[in-house]
C-alpha cells in the first residue's frame, strides 16, 4: 500500500490546470470537463469540479488488498471508466480516503519497480 494521489476541488478547472503547469511543471495525464489528473514531480494530483468526487487522499492497493479492505469495512467496490476499481471511506476525523486498484498496464499505475507514472 502506498499513497497514490491527492484530490482537491478545482471549480476553475482549466485555470487551475494551467497554474500547476506553470508553477510546478506539471504534466496532464488526463483531463475532461469534470476533472484532471496531473503528474507533479513523482506525485499525482487530481483536480475535481465540485460534486465529481470528494476531495481525498488515495492509497493504491492490489486487487486482493482492495477486496480484503472493502470486506473489513463493509464497503462496495466501484469500477471506473478507466478500468480502476475503488471505494471511499473516512478516517476517524472524517477525512475521505480512497483505496484504489489499477489494472495491470494502466497508464496511471506506479509500482515499486516503476516509481512515478508511466510515460
Amino acid at each position: 500500500m502506498r499513497i497514490d494521489h491527492v484530490a482537491v476541488d478545482a471549480p476553475k478547472l482549466d485555470e487551475t490546470v494551467q497554474w500547476y503547469i506553470k508553477q510546478f511543471g506539471a504534466s496532464v495525464l488526463y483531463q475532461d470537463a469534470t476533472w484532471a489528473f496531473l503528474k507533479v514531480g513523482g506525485s499525482k494530483l487530481a483536480l475535481l469540479t465540485p460534486g465529481q468526487h470528494p476531495p481525498h487522499i488515495a492509497f493504491a492497493v492490489t486487487d486482493i488488498e482492495l477486496e480484503q479492505l472493502a470486506g473489513q469495512q463493509n464497503q462496495v467496490i466501484k469500477a471506473h471508466r478507466d478500468g480502476t476499481r475503488s471505494f471511499y471511506t473516512a478516517d476517524p476525523s472524517g477525512n475521505p480516503v480512497e483505496f484504489i486498484s489499477y489494472p495491470p498496464g494502466n497508464a496511471y499505475e506506479s509500482t515499486p519497480e516503476r516509481p512515478g507514472v508511466q510515460p
